[in-house]
């Protein structure tokens, strides 16, 4: 595929949408290796990932869906969102939490590490796609739970700023992005 095709075609696939086929060990390498070459600004370097699978998919299911049926008002609790927060990590092949350490020293603004680590995860989903590998951005509210710092074994200086489910797919050519023209988001000076 040519760089231009695999940008166009970049979905977000649902863990719903996956098949039960497992991904590569050597595959999830390749796409970690390709997030480690984002844009940083002074080389800090700032992504960091956990590679969630086997029976911790069942385990950071059950975290996340407690600590949402824990930290919701009654009238505000939803069974089937309890049960998608289950079942997401499960349906998926591997879970990549997606993790940011801060640079010690502050040298950046924060805003500046989080654009590096939105394009080591960009990178990640572009040459996915490429592999016909479906992935899910999700930032659930417990992610910055103490139970999901536990669970990720976060270190000083770390965060999570979210999950990436993953799974094999079949690709649907039918399936097309829509954007407003480009014309209407740009000005020549």
């Amino acid at each position: 595929m040519q760089i231009q095709d695999i940008i166009r075609n970049r979905r977000s696939i649902y863990p719903e949408q996956f098949s039960e086929d497992i991904i590569k060990e050597e595959e999830i390498l390749t796409l970690l290796e390709n997030a480690n070459y984002a844009p940083t600004h002074k080389l800090t370097e700032p992504w960091r990932f956990r590679i969630i699978a086997g029976d911790k998919k069942n385990e950071l299911g059950l975290i996340l869906a407690e600590w949402m049926k824990a930290n919701s008002p009654a009238e505000q609790f939803s069974d089937m969102q309890y049960r998608k927060m289950l079942s997401r990590p499960i349906k998926s092949s591997h879970v990549i939490a997606i993790c940011m350490q801060r640079d010690p020293k502050q040298s950046l603004p924060e805003w500046e590490e989080l654009a590096a680590v939105s394009m080591a995860v960009q990178n990640i989903w572009l040459s996915g796609t490429a592999l016909n590998i479906g992935m899910y951005w999700a930032t659930p509210k417990p992610i910055s739970s103490a139970e999901v710092a536990g669970f990720l074994q976060l270190g000083e200086g770390e965060s999570c700023l979210g999950f990436l489910y993953m799974g094999y797919y079949t690709p649907n050519p039918e399936q097309k992005a829509t954007r407003k023209p480009m014309e209407e988001k740009v000005k020549w000076l």
